[in-house]
């Protein structure tokens, strides 16, 4: 299923994967770091969204509390408490 976020605190205006049996895809920003954040987009193909939550979950840019990947771990969270739901 994809889904649409709205991050916070950040310079990424959007972000979009799909999770599919609880793995991610296609993960894409709008806005922010190109280059870094195609690259997380690339790792974490196919990767268990629970990891990525692990790994990325609290990493803080220029001191804001959150991150671009911050707000990943929160729109996958998100997604996941849609699915069970």
């Amino acid at each position: 299923m994809n889904y649409t976020y709205r991050p916070r605190g950040v310079c990424s205006s959007r972000i979009e994967f799909d999770l599919e049996e609880g793995k991610l895809h296609n993960i894409r920003f709008r806005g922010g770091c190109d280059g870094n954040l195609k690259a997380i987009g690339k790792l974490l193909e196919g990767a268990d969204a629970t990891f990525a939550i692990e790994k990325l979950k609290g990493n803080d840019c220029g001191g804001r509390g959150t991150s671009c990947a911050d707000q990943l771990t929160r729109a996958i969270e998100q997604a996941m408490a849609e699915q069970a739901g």
